[in-house]
This record gives C-alpha cells, sequence and structure tokens, in this order.
C-alpha cells in the first residue's frame, strides 16, 4: 500500500498532509494521490442516502469485470468514504481485499456531507442528447458489444428508439397532411335529434336536470 505523504501544506489527520489553503475564488485541487487500501479499513458514511439494489450492484461488478476498477473512490484522510459505495460493495462481492483510492483534502466536515449528496444528484441533472445517445448504442452494437455493461439493457434500448421516433415524426406544422375536414362532419340530415329537453329530471341517486345553469327556474328544481 502506498504512503500516505503528499509534498507541502500542513500536517492534517493521521500525519497526511494537506492541500495548501488558496483563495475563495480559486478552483483548488483537492484529489491528493491514488493510493490502493485494505477493503476493511475503509469506512462507509453512515447516513449515505444512495440506495444500490441488486440489480446495480450487478452491474457494477459486470462492469469491474470489463472495464477493470477505473473510477477510484473518494476518500478522507480518516479513511472515511466520500464517493464509491456502491463500487466499494461490488468490489467486495468479487473478492477483492484492496480497491484504489483517491485521498481529498482540505474540506470541512460540512463540505464532506454535501459532497456526498453532490456526488450522486449532479450526474442527475443532466440530459441525454437522444439522437447522439442512439448512434453510439447503435455503435456498440454494430460491435456486438453489450450495450447492458453500460447501463442500457434491451428494454431501455427499446424506449430510446422510440423516443427517437417520436422527436422524428412530423408534425401538422411540418407539413403533415390533414385530414380531411369532410370526414370529421356528420350530415346534420342523418343526426338523430336529442331526446331530451330543457326541464327533464333524472333521478340517479341524486336528481340530475337537464337545464341551463344560469336560469333560477331551473336551479330550483335541482
Amino acid at each position: 500500500m502506498a504512503n500516505k505523504k503528499t509534498p507541502g501544506g500542513a500536517v492534517g489527520k493521521g500525519g497526511v498532509k494537506s492541500a495548501p489553503t488558496v483563495d475563495d475564488a480559486t478552483v483548488r485541487v483537492a484529489a491528493e494521490q491514488l493510493i490502493l487500501m485494505p477493503i476493511n479499513d475503509l469506512v462507509p458514511y453512515a447516513n449515505n442516502a444512495r440506495i444500490h439494489d441488486k440489480k446495480q450492484i450487478a452491474r457494477i461488478r459486470a462492469s469491474l469485470r470489463e472495464f477493470g476498477f477505473v473510477t477510484p473512490l473518494l476518500i478522507d484522510f480518516d479513511n472515511n468514504i466520500i464517493a464509491g459505495h456502491g463500487r466499494l460493495e461490488a468490489a467486495r462481492a468479487e473478492g477483492l481485499t484492496e480497491v484504489p483510492c483517491v485521498l481529498v483534502s482540505n474540506l470541512t466536515e460540512a463540505q464532506r456531507k454535501a459532497y456526498i449528496l453532490a456526488d450522486n444528484r449532479l450526474s442527475e441533472t443532466a440530459a441525454w442528447d437522444t439522437e447522439l445517445l442512439k448512434i453510439e448504442l447503435e455503435g456498440l452494437q454494430a460491435l456486438e458489444f453489450d450495450t447492458d455493461l453500460v447501463g442500457f439493457d434491451a428494454e431501455a434500448v427499446k424506449e430510446i428508439e422510440v423516443s427517437g421516433y417520436t422527436r422524428s415524426a412530423p408534425s401538422r406544422s411540418e407539413g403533415a397532411e390533414e385530414p380531411d375536414e369532410a370526414d370529421d362532419e356528420t350530415d346534420p340530415e342523418e343526426a338523430e335529434p336529442c331526446p331530451h329537453r330543457p326541464g327533464d329530471v333524472f333521478k340517479l341517486g341524486r336528481r340530475l336536470v337537464c337545464c341551463q345553469g344560469c336560469e333560477a327556474e331551473d336551479c330550483e328544481r335541482m
């Protein structure tokens, strides 16, 4: 396992040197170094609000087998997990004893708690370009790559195809053929006259009156 040391800065918890403090207007590099950490030394966040069901963990496991452990976990100086709870659970299920981690320094307690939420939430607020996504998925399928490994199973791919068709379908304003108005019209001579007249009263549990609501006499009959 790599030694937890960083050049420069003040010594933080566990003897780890934190990144130098910079002006608030400057984006600092909070991630310091990549290390391998024993799984049993890592501490999951007790209030982690993100739920990883069995299906998702199975997908993460498949991703680890296909791509390797590409995205490391984020941890603080006390080995508390900031991001990567799902990857940790999948790695444990795969029998790994060590996982790659990146130390994140110079976060206050409030910032650490907030980032745990932001890491999950900010990605949810992004949107897909359906047309480009469809092209990419079709490209993977042409290469005989299982798109389920990237989170798009057969059902998801079908939904994207339907969505793409809906978006590309011409609207009336784009020159779609207008329906023949004559087809929608009913011949007045063929229409049967309504047998009911204002003033008729029907009893359906409650009284139903055929009337004009603005007529006081009809309202009194209700």
